[in-house]
């Protein structure tokens, strides 16, 4: 796993603002947003990777 400084500025970014500033509403909707969109990436690795 990587060290949370070898994450892309925008990452931390984004961690940051969750542990510190989010609300309960939004990270309820940023849980959503994150979840359907690791997933959809995660569907088009495999399918490259079964292409291969």
């Amino acid at each position: 796993m990587k060290r949370f400084d070898d994450y892309p500025k925008s990452i931390k970014k984004a961690l940051r603002y969750i542990q510190q500033d989010a609300s309960l509403v939004l990270l309820n909707q940023l849980e959503t947003s994150l979840t359907k969109s690791i997933k959809k990436r995660k569907e088009v690795l495999q399918k490259k990777e079964k292409e291969l």
